[in-house]
C-alpha cells in the first residue's frame, strides 16, 4: 500500500511516524532516531507530511521539502482535538496525520533560513533586555536598603551608578560597594551587547524594502517592522487584516450561545512578541496623539471617548491591519486625509 499522508511527531532524539494510504488505512507506523529521519524520508514516495509547528519543525520542513515532499505545519492547539484517548508519541503522530487532511485546518507557513536568522537577532535582543532589566532591578533593590533611591526609568540608572562609583557617599559600606560594582560591570556589558544586536537589526531593516515601508506607520519602528517581515513572510496566508489581528490576540474574546454573543477582553493568543511590540508602539503613538500630531487624529478622537489603555489596544489592532494591507499589496503607507 502506498503512503499518501504522514504525521511526523518531532522529538529531540526520537521521531514517531504515522502514515496512511488512499483509503485512510494505517500503512506505516515507525519510530526513528534523529540520524535516520532524513534517510528514511528520502526513500519514501513523495507524499504529504504534517508536523506540529514546534521547535526545529521549520528546519525539518525545509529538509523534507528539498526531497520533494509537501509539508504542512499545524499549530499544536489545533491538533489536540484529534488526539485519541491517552498521550504518547504514536498517538500524537496519528493526530497530526488526521489533522492535516481537514479542509478547514489552518497551517503555519514554513520559514526560510533567512527568516529564522533574522528572528534569532530579535530573540537574543529580548533575552539581553530581560537580563538588563533584572540587573537594574537588583541594583535598585540593594541600594534602596541603604536609602539610596533614583527616579524610575532605565535612563536614570546612571544616577545610581554614580552613587556607587563615588566613594564620598558614606551611606554605602565598602563591602557592599565592591560587590555592586560587579552588577554595574554586568549592566554596561549587557547595554553594549544590546546596542550591537540592534545595529544588526537595523542592517536587516535597511536591506528590506518591506521593512522600510512598514516603518512609516505611526507607532512602528525598525524593530517591529523587521520582526513582522521575518515572522509573517507571506501575509497572504491570512485572509484579511482582521485575521492577522486575531492571530496576534488583539481582538475580543467571544463567548455566546443561543444567538447572544458577548465580547470580552482581548484573547492574547498568537505571537506574544509581535503583540508586545505593537502595544508598545501604540503607547508611543498615544503620547504623540496627545501632543497634537495631525497624523493621529483618529486616535486623538478615540481618546476623547475611551480610556487610554483601550485606545492603545485599538491603535495596535489598527496597525496590524495596516501591516497586512501593505504586505499583501506591496504599497507604501498612506496617512489618512485630515
Amino acid at each position: 500500500m502506498q503512503v499518501i499522508r504522514v504525521g511526523l511527531d518531532v522529538g529531540k532524539r526520537f521521531f514517531q511516524v504515522h502514515g496512511v494510504d488512499a483509503r485512510g488505512g494505517v500503512a506505516l507506523q515507525r519510530k526513528l532516531r534523529r540520524a535516520e529521519v532524513e534517510r528514511f524520508f528520502a526513500g519514501l514516495p513523495r507524499c504529504l507530511i504534517g508536523m506540529e509547528a514546534c521547535a526545529t519543525a521549520h528546519h525539518w520542513a525545509r529538509v523534507l521539502m528539498a526531497q520533494g515532499h509537501q509539508v504542512r505545519l499545524v499549530p499544536p492547539a489545533y491538533i489536540k482535538p484529534y488526539l485519541k484517548r491517552g498521550k504518547s508519541d504514536a498517538a500524537d503522530a496519528a493526530a497530526i496525520c488526521e489533522a492535516i487532511d481537514r479542509p478547514s485546518m489552518h497551517f503555519v507557513a514554513v520559514k526560510s533560513a533567512a527568516q529564522q536568522a533574522a528572528l534569532v537577532a530579535h530573540r537574543v535582543r529580548a533575552l539581553l533586555v530581560t537580563q538588563r532589566t533584572m540587573t537594574v532591578n537588583a541594583l535598585r533593590a540593594h541600594l534602596a536598603e541603604f536609602g539610596m533611591i533614583a527616579p524610575a526609568g532605565i535612563g536614570r540608572i546612571e544616577d545610581l551608578i554614580a552613587l556607587v562609583a563615588g566613594k564620598e557617599d558614606l551611606r554605602l559600606p565598602g563591602e557592599a560597594r565592591s560587590v555592586l560594582l560587579t552588577l554595574i560591570t554586568q549592566y554596561r556589558s549587557l547595554a553594549a551587547q544590546i546596542e550591537a544586536v540592534e545595529r544588526a537589526i537595523m542592517a536587516q531593516h535597511k536591506a528590506s524594502p518591506a521593512s522600510r515601508r512598514l516603518a512609516a506607520i505611526p507607532g512602528i519602528g525598525p524593530i517591529t517592522a523587521t520582526a513582522f517581515v521575518a515572522t509573517i513572510g507571506d501575509a497572504r496566508a491570512f485572509r484579511s487584516g482582521r485575521h492577522l489581528a486575531a492571530w496576534l490576540g488583539l481582538t475580543p474574546r467571544q463567548n455566546g450561545t443561543g444567538g447572544k454573543m458577548q465580547l470580552g477582553r482581548i484573547s492574547k493568543g498568537g505571537d506574544r512578541y509581535l503583540r508586545t511590540l505593537l502595544v508598545l508602539g501604540a503607547t508611543s503613538a498615544l503620547r504623540s496623539a496627545k501632543r497634537g500630531d495631525p497624523a493621529l487624529a483618529w486616535l486623538r478622537a478615540l481618546l476623547a471617548r475611551k480610556p487610554a489603555r483601550l485606545a492603545t489596544i485599538a491603535q495596535a489592532n489598527k496597525n496590524a491591519r495596516i501591516i497586512w494591507a501593505m504586505l499583501t499589496r506591496g504599497e507604501a503607507y498612506r496617512p489618512a486625509a485630515h
